[in-house]
């Protein structure tokens, strides 16, 4: 259907920050009727629902990433942005992001496919 391409991810110190990015390649505001999230999978780890946005504005944070995290997006460019600051080494892991409706994006099912993500390491 809609394809996403992750991009952003990258070695950064204990502290640091960065912006992850997630491109929409598609004409048309196509999050303004879609939800989107951002989940990471660390090594050995299930993947987790990292941040949410609903088509109306909703918010959904996890817990460890809440205050430090921002997810936002710009319609006009069909991209939806993971601003994350303070990283900590605990945050080491692939990071994705997918579309759908509220509750499939919460639960993190229910979704066509996934891309291949972009990893982001926090170490010094």
């Amino acid at each position: 259907q809609v394809q996403l391409v992750e991009s952003g991810g990258c070695l950064v110190q204990p502290g640091g920050s960065l912006r992850l990015s997630c491109a929409a390649s598609v004409s048309g505001s196509i999050f303004r009727i879609n939800a989107v999230g951002w989940y990471r999978q660390a090594p050995g780890k299930e993947r987790e629902l990292v941040a949410a946005i609903s088509s109306a504005g909703s918010y959904n944070y996890l817990g460890s990433v809440k205050g430090r995290f921002t997810i936002s997006r710009d319609n006009a460019k069909n991209t939806v942005y993971l601003q994350m600051n303070s990283l900590k080494p605990e945050d080491t892991a692939v990071y994705y992001c997918n579309l759908g409706n509220w509750y499939s994006v919460l639960r993190g099912s229910d979704f066509g496919s996934w891309g291949q993500g972009t990893p982001v390491t926090v170490s010094s």
